[in-house]
Protein backbone atom coordinates (compact mmCIF):
# COMPACT_ATOMS: atom_id res chain seq x y z
CA UNK A 1 0.00 0.00 0.00
CA UNK A 2 2.86 2.17 0.63
CA UNK A 3 3.01 4.61 -2.27
CA UNK A 4 -0.08 3.89 -3.99
CA UNK A 5 -1.93 7.09 -5.13
CA UNK A 6 -5.66 8.19 -2.81
CA UNK A 7 -7.47 6.96 -6.18
CA UNK A 8 -5.21 3.69 -6.40
CA UNK A 9 -6.49 2.70 -3.18
CA UNK A 10 -9.42 -0.56 -2.86
CA UNK A 11 -12.59 1.04 -1.46
CA UNK A 12 -13.26 -1.08 1.83
CA UNK A 13 -16.38 -3.22 1.71
CA UNK A 14 -18.03 -0.26 3.52
CA UNK A 15 -17.68 2.55 1.18
CA UNK A 16 -19.02 0.09 -1.76
CA UNK A 17 -22.34 -0.89 0.40
CA UNK A 18 -23.05 2.70 1.32
CA UNK A 19 -22.08 3.92 -2.51
CA UNK A 20 -24.42 1.26 -4.18
CA UNK A 21 -27.38 2.52 -2.27
CA UNK A 22 -26.60 6.21 -2.91
CA UNK A 23 -25.83 5.84 -6.64
CA UNK A 24 -28.70 3.28 -7.21
CA UNK A 25 -30.91 6.24 -5.68
CA UNK A 26 -29.86 8.39 -7.82
CA UNK A 27 -30.16 6.23 -10.76
CA UNK A 28 -34.01 5.89 -9.76
CA UNK A 29 -34.38 9.89 -9.60
CA UNK A 30 -33.46 10.42 -13.07
CA UNK A 31 -34.83 6.91 -14.62
CA UNK A 32 -38.41 6.38 -12.66
CA UNK A 33 -40.78 7.68 -15.39
CA UNK A 34 -39.32 5.19 -17.42
CA UNK A 35 -39.76 2.62 -14.91
CA UNK A 36 -43.37 3.92 -14.75
CA UNK A 37 -44.22 3.50 -18.21
CA UNK A 38 -42.86 0.08 -18.50
CA UNK A 39 -44.91 -0.97 -15.36
CA UNK A 40 -48.07 0.53 -17.38
CA UNK A 41 -46.96 -1.31 -20.91
CA UNK A 42 -46.31 -4.80 -19.29
CA UNK A 43 -49.85 -4.59 -17.31
CA UNK A 44 -51.82 -3.22 -20.15
CA UNK A 45 -54.29 -6.32 -21.47
CA UNK A 46 -53.78 -8.97 -18.46
CA UNK A 47 -57.41 -7.45 -17.15
CA UNK A 48 -61.05 -8.91 -18.90
CA UNK A 49 -62.37 -7.49 -21.97
CA UNK A 50 -65.22 -5.39 -20.23
CA UNK A 51 -63.01 -4.03 -18.22
CA UNK A 52 -59.71 -3.70 -20.75
CA UNK A 53 -62.43 -1.50 -23.04
CA UNK A 54 -62.69 1.49 -20.36
CA UNK A 55 -58.48 1.58 -19.58
CA UNK A 56 -56.78 3.76 -21.20
CA UNK A 57 -54.76 2.37 -24.23
CA UNK A 58 -50.53 3.25 -24.04
CA UNK A 59 -48.86 3.26 -27.08
CA UNK A 60 -44.72 2.96 -26.43
CA UNK A 61 -42.68 4.63 -23.77
CA UNK A 62 -42.79 8.28 -25.14
CA UNK A 63 -46.64 7.29 -25.69
CA UNK A 64 -47.59 6.22 -22.41
CA UNK A 65 -45.50 8.87 -20.59
CA UNK A 66 -47.66 11.61 -22.68
CA UNK A 67 -50.79 10.10 -21.87
CA UNK A 68 -49.89 10.33 -18.27
CA UNK A 69 -49.50 13.59 -17.83
CA UNK A 70 -52.25 14.41 -19.97
CA UNK A 71 -54.75 12.31 -18.10
CA UNK A 72 -53.15 11.78 -14.64
CA UNK A 73 -50.50 14.76 -14.13
CA UNK A 74 -46.91 14.82 -14.33
CA UNK A 75 -46.67 13.44 -10.65
CA UNK A 76 -47.80 10.49 -11.59
CA UNK A 77 -44.84 9.52 -13.54
CA UNK A 78 -43.52 9.34 -9.68
CA UNK A 79 -45.90 7.70 -8.20
CA UNK A 80 -44.00 5.38 -5.60
CA UNK A 81 -41.15 6.82 -5.94
CA UNK A 82 -40.62 6.93 -2.02
CA UNK A 83 -40.94 2.80 -1.97
CA UNK A 84 -38.89 2.70 -4.79
CA UNK A 85 -35.28 4.74 -2.94
CA UNK A 86 -36.43 2.79 0.14
CA UNK A 87 -36.13 -0.43 -2.36
CA UNK A 88 -32.90 1.13 -3.83
CA UNK A 89 -31.25 1.77 -0.12
CA UNK A 90 -31.37 -1.78 0.49
CA UNK A 91 -31.60 -3.35 -2.52
CA UNK A 92 -28.79 -1.69 -4.20
CA UNK A 93 -26.85 -1.59 -1.34
CA UNK A 94 -26.98 -5.33 -1.21
CA UNK A 95 -26.52 -6.95 -4.76
CA UNK A 96 -24.45 -4.13 -5.91
CA UNK A 97 -22.13 -3.17 -3.10
CA UNK A 98 -21.63 -6.69 -1.88
CA UNK A 99 -21.22 -8.46 -4.87
CA UNK A 100 -16.83 -7.93 -5.28
CA UNK A 101 -16.99 -9.34 -1.24
CA UNK A 102 -19.09 -11.95 -2.55
CA UNK A 103 -16.82 -12.59 -5.22
CA UNK A 104 -14.02 -13.19 -3.52
CA UNK A 105 -15.40 -15.24 -0.90
CA UNK A 106 -16.40 -17.87 -3.72
CA UNK A 107 -12.56 -17.57 -5.21
CA UNK A 108 -11.49 -17.81 -1.85
CA UNK A 109 -9.63 -14.14 -2.20
CA UNK A 110 -8.05 -14.66 -5.71
CA UNK A 111 -7.96 -12.23 -8.19
CA UNK A 112 -8.83 -14.09 -11.07
CA UNK A 113 -12.21 -14.88 -10.41
CA UNK A 114 -13.85 -16.96 -12.97
CA UNK A 115 -17.10 -16.34 -14.89
CA UNK A 116 -18.73 -19.52 -12.74
CA UNK A 117 -17.43 -17.47 -9.36
CA UNK A 118 -18.84 -14.29 -10.86
CA UNK A 119 -22.33 -15.95 -11.64
CA UNK A 120 -22.43 -17.50 -8.13
CA UNK A 121 -22.01 -14.21 -6.58
CA UNK A 122 -23.84 -12.35 -8.70
CA UNK A 123 -27.14 -14.88 -8.14
CA UNK A 124 -26.52 -14.42 -4.23
CA UNK A 125 -26.81 -11.03 -3.94
CA UNK A 126 -29.60 -10.98 -5.60
CA UNK A 127 -31.12 -13.55 -3.77
CA UNK A 128 -30.12 -11.76 -0.47
CA UNK A 129 -31.32 -8.68 -1.38
CA UNK A 130 -34.40 -9.89 -2.72
CA UNK A 131 -35.50 -11.42 0.65
CA UNK A 132 -35.11 -8.08 2.57
CA UNK A 133 -36.40 -5.30 -0.25
CA UNK A 134 -39.36 -7.14 -1.61
CA UNK A 135 -42.15 -5.46 0.11
CA UNK A 136 -40.55 -2.16 -0.61
CA UNK A 137 -40.61 -3.64 -4.19
CA UNK A 138 -44.58 -4.62 -4.16
CA UNK A 139 -45.57 -1.27 -2.60
CA UNK A 140 -43.29 0.61 -5.56
CA UNK A 141 -45.06 -1.39 -8.03
CA UNK A 142 -48.44 -1.28 -6.78
CA UNK A 143 -48.02 2.51 -6.75
CA UNK A 144 -46.84 2.98 -10.77
CA UNK A 145 -49.91 0.82 -11.37
CA UNK A 146 -52.54 2.63 -9.60
CA UNK A 147 -53.91 4.37 -12.69
CA UNK A 148 -55.83 0.43 -13.02
CA UNK A 149 -58.62 1.51 -10.53
CA UNK A 150 -61.34 2.88 -12.90
CA UNK A 151 -63.62 4.24 -10.07
CA UNK A 152 -60.98 7.15 -9.31
CA UNK A 153 -60.54 6.01 -5.77
CA UNK A 154 -56.77 5.48 -4.64
CA UNK A 155 -55.35 2.50 -4.27
CA UNK A 156 -53.65 3.49 -1.45
CA UNK A 157 -52.67 7.04 0.70
CA UNK A 158 -49.09 6.22 1.21
CA UNK A 159 -46.05 4.68 1.27
CA UNK A 160 -46.83 3.77 5.02
CA UNK A 161 -50.24 3.06 4.26
CA UNK A 162 -49.48 0.62 1.49
CA UNK A 163 -47.38 -1.26 3.58
CA UNK A 164 -50.25 -1.47 6.35
CA UNK A 165 -52.99 -2.03 4.23
CA UNK A 166 -51.05 -5.05 2.41
CA UNK A 167 -50.38 -6.63 5.96
CA UNK A 168 -53.39 -5.86 7.32
CA UNK A 169 -55.97 -7.28 4.09
CA UNK A 170 -53.52 -9.86 2.85
CA UNK A 171 -51.31 -10.42 5.50
CA UNK A 172 -47.58 -10.49 5.63
CA UNK A 173 -47.34 -12.45 3.44
CA UNK A 174 -48.77 -10.44 1.13
CA UNK A 175 -45.41 -8.05 1.21
CA UNK A 176 -43.56 -10.52 -0.37
CA UNK A 177 -46.00 -11.58 -2.90
CA UNK A 178 -43.97 -12.46 -6.11
CA UNK A 179 -40.84 -13.16 -3.77
CA UNK A 180 -39.77 -16.31 -5.81
CA UNK A 181 -40.59 -14.75 -8.76
CA UNK A 182 -38.56 -12.02 -7.89
CA UNK A 183 -35.46 -13.57 -6.92
CA UNK A 184 -35.71 -15.50 -10.15
CA UNK A 185 -35.40 -12.51 -11.89
CA UNK A 186 -33.30 -10.68 -10.12
CA UNK A 187 -30.85 -14.01 -10.20
CA UNK A 188 -30.81 -13.64 -13.91
CA UNK A 189 -30.95 -9.67 -13.65
CA UNK A 190 -28.04 -9.31 -11.12
CA UNK A 191 -25.35 -11.61 -12.98
CA UNK A 192 -26.78 -10.12 -16.51
CA UNK A 193 -25.86 -6.82 -15.29
CA UNK A 194 -23.41 -7.07 -12.86
CA UNK A 195 -21.28 -9.82 -14.94
CA UNK A 196 -21.19 -8.20 -18.30
CA UNK A 197 -20.36 -4.43 -16.80
CA UNK A 198 -17.42 -6.47 -14.93
CA UNK A 199 -16.25 -8.32 -18.12
CA UNK A 200 -16.85 -5.38 -20.47
CA UNK A 201 -14.55 -3.06 -18.01
CA UNK A 202 -11.98 -5.54 -17.85
CA UNK A 203 -11.68 -6.22 -21.43
CA UNK A 204 -11.51 -2.29 -22.30
CA UNK A 205 -8.81 -1.97 -19.67
CA UNK A 206 -7.27 -5.01 -20.66
CA UNK A 207 -7.02 -3.88 -24.42
CA UNK A 208 -6.19 -0.20 -23.30
CA UNK A 209 -9.04 0.59 -25.36
CA UNK A 210 -9.92 3.08 -22.91
CA UNK A 211 -8.63 4.31 -19.27
CA UNK A 212 -10.53 3.54 -16.04
CA UNK A 213 -12.39 6.73 -16.45
CA UNK A 214 -15.77 8.07 -16.90
CA UNK A 215 -16.03 6.77 -20.82
CA UNK A 216 -15.18 3.20 -19.77
CA UNK A 217 -17.77 3.32 -17.31
CA UNK A 218 -19.97 4.53 -19.66
CA UNK A 219 -19.22 1.78 -22.28
CA UNK A 220 -18.83 -1.25 -19.72
CA UNK A 221 -22.52 0.14 -18.49
CA UNK A 222 -24.38 0.82 -21.94
CA UNK A 223 -23.56 -2.82 -22.64
CA UNK A 224 -24.38 -4.33 -19.75
CA UNK A 225 -27.91 -2.68 -19.74
CA UNK A 226 -28.42 -3.99 -23.26
CA UNK A 227 -27.51 -7.41 -22.30
CA UNK A 228 -29.66 -7.50 -19.20
CA UNK A 229 -32.93 -6.36 -21.18
CA UNK A 230 -32.50 -9.08 -22.92
CA UNK A 231 -32.48 -11.93 -20.92
CA UNK A 232 -34.35 -10.54 -18.03
CA UNK A 233 -37.89 -9.39 -19.77
CA UNK A 234 -39.95 -11.79 -19.72
CA UNK A 235 -39.45 -12.88 -15.71
CA UNK A 236 -39.72 -8.88 -15.00
CA UNK A 237 -43.18 -9.05 -17.05
CA UNK A 238 -44.66 -11.83 -15.23
CA UNK A 239 -42.43 -10.50 -11.80
CA UNK A 240 -44.48 -7.51 -12.15
CA UNK A 241 -47.69 -8.91 -12.96
CA UNK A 242 -48.04 -10.88 -10.16
CA UNK A 243 -47.00 -8.88 -7.55
CA UNK A 244 -50.00 -6.50 -9.25
CA UNK A 245 -52.85 -9.01 -8.84
CA UNK A 246 -55.33 -9.06 -6.60
CA UNK A 247 -56.02 -11.60 -4.30
CA UNK A 248 -57.15 -14.94 -5.96
CA UNK A 249 -56.21 -13.87 -10.05
CA UNK A 250 -53.34 -16.15 -10.49
CA UNK A 251 -52.46 -18.69 -8.16
CA UNK A 252 -48.64 -18.71 -8.70
CA UNK A 253 -46.31 -17.29 -10.86
CA UNK A 254 -46.39 -20.18 -12.82
CA UNK A 255 -49.70 -19.60 -13.76
CA UNK A 256 -49.03 -15.89 -14.64
CA UNK A 257 -46.85 -17.07 -17.10
CA UNK A 258 -49.33 -19.70 -18.66
CA UNK A 259 -52.32 -17.37 -18.39
CA UNK A 260 -50.40 -14.58 -20.69
CA UNK A 261 -48.87 -17.18 -22.62
CA UNK A 262 -52.54 -18.56 -23.63
CA UNK A 263 -54.63 -15.12 -23.79
CA UNK A 264 -51.66 -12.82 -24.62
CA UNK A 265 -48.69 -14.67 -26.66
CA UNK A 266 -45.47 -15.14 -26.66
CA UNK A 267 -45.42 -11.51 -27.14
CA UNK A 268 -46.82 -11.24 -24.46
CA UNK A 269 -43.24 -11.37 -22.10
CA UNK A 270 -41.55 -8.68 -23.92
CA UNK A 271 -44.15 -6.47 -23.43
CA UNK A 272 -42.15 -2.64 -22.74
CA UNK A 273 -39.23 -4.03 -23.92
CA UNK A 274 -38.50 -0.59 -25.42
CA UNK A 275 -39.11 1.43 -21.97
CA UNK A 276 -37.28 -1.68 -19.96
CA UNK A 277 -33.86 -0.69 -22.44
CA UNK A 278 -34.79 2.97 -21.86
CA UNK A 279 -34.68 2.13 -18.32
CA UNK A 280 -32.15 -0.12 -17.53
CA UNK A 281 -29.62 1.05 -20.64
CA UNK A 282 -30.03 4.31 -18.62
CA UNK A 283 -30.25 3.45 -14.85
CA UNK A 284 -26.78 1.18 -15.57
CA UNK A 285 -25.17 4.16 -17.16
CA UNK A 286 -26.10 6.71 -14.13
CA UNK A 287 -25.83 3.89 -11.85
CA UNK A 288 -22.48 2.30 -12.29
CA UNK A 289 -21.07 5.99 -13.35
CA UNK A 290 -22.11 7.41 -10.16
CA UNK A 291 -21.09 4.41 -8.24
CA UNK A 292 -17.51 4.47 -9.42
CA UNK A 293 -17.49 8.33 -8.63
CA UNK A 294 -18.69 7.71 -5.46
CA UNK A 295 -16.54 5.19 -4.46
CA UNK A 296 -13.58 7.10 -5.44
CA UNK A 297 -14.54 9.94 -3.20
CA UNK A 298 -15.83 8.10 -0.34
CA UNK A 299 -12.05 6.15 -0.38
CA UNK A 300 -10.35 9.60 -0.53
CA UNK A 301 -12.61 11.15 2.35
CA UNK A 302 -11.99 7.84 4.18
CA UNK A 303 -8.48 8.37 3.55
CA UNK A 304 -7.42 11.74 4.82
CA UNK A 305 -9.68 10.84 7.76
CA UNK A 306 -6.87 7.93 8.32
CA UNK A 307 -3.89 9.80 7.53
CA UNK A 308 -1.84 11.21 10.27
CA UNK A 309 -2.16 14.57 10.60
Amino acid sequence: MVGLKTTDMPPTATVKFFGAGTAGCFADLVTFPLDTAKVRLQIQGESNAASAAAMVKYRGVFGTITTMVRTEGARSLYNGLVAGLQRQMSFASIRIGLYDSMKQFYTRGSENASIVSRLMAGCTTGAMAVALAQPTDVVKVRFQAQARQADGIRRYNGTMDAYRTIARDEGIRGLWKGCMPNITRNAIVNCAELVTYDIFKELILKYNLMTDNMPCHFTAAFGAGFCTTIVASPVDVVKTRFMNSTTGQYSSALNCALTMMTKEGLTSFYKGFMPSFLRLGSWNIVMFVSYEQIKRSLTRMQHSWEAPL
